[in-house]
């Protein structure tokens, strides 16, 4: 083990930045005349209060976006409370309250464990006086996390993967639950 500014890492793994390893987009808001509730245009996620358990719910549009998240991209809440993760199932726009993050090269999946390892790490900024929490563009690329070396890294993506796609089926084709789970859940 060495001794880092964040704590005890196996020898080969360093400390970096979010910067080092991913392509960073801060989302902007889109003329407000632009937004609609009817379908029109791409799904809109502003904040937290799009995020779903893993995947955010489709509530507004947008026909004049102006910053994007690409599907697999992980979608991260700048604004109160920081640091909440949830993940773009299909291209979609991005307003002021989320940043979108892909790796560079791939393996998005491990980026999102990464995040939701490291969430902890924004509570810093729900906590410096302001009213709500909220970071910069500065702070979200300089934010820093432990770096394996790129062959663990993709040995962990390699198998994560399947299981990610396994979460996207599902959402797409949600199976009925057993009636045997149906009946347990009204005694």
């Amino acid at each position: 083990m060495v001794e880092t500014e964040l704590g005890e890492v196996p020898r080969g793994w360093r400390v970096g930045t979010l910067k080092d390893i991913c392509e960073i987009t801060m989302g902007q808001s889109p003329p407000g005349e632009s937004y609609n509730e009817i379908g029109d245009g791409l799904p809109f996620y502003q904040g937290i209060s799009d995020f779903g358990f893993r995947f955010p719910s489709r509530r507004i549009y947008c026909t004049a976006p102006t910053r994007f998240a690409e599907e697999g991209d992980v979608l991260l809440s700048v604004r109160a409370p920081v640091g909440s993760l949830n993940v773009a199932d299909e291209r979609c726009a991005i307003g002021r309250g989320v940043a979108t993050l892909r790796m560079k090269g791939k393996q998005n999946g491990y980026l999102y464990y990464l995040l939701r390892a490291t969430q902890s790490g924004w509570n810093k900024f729900e906590a410096e006086g302001t009213v709500f929490g909220s970071v910069t563009k500065s702070d979200v690329h300089g934010f820093k996390i432990i770096m394996p070396p790129d062959s663990l890294r993709d040995h962990f993506g390699s198998l994560i993967e399947p299981l990610e796609e396994q979460y996207q089926r599902m959402k797409n084709n949600p199976a009925p639950l057993p009636r045997s789970v149906m009946r347990s859940s009204r005694s």
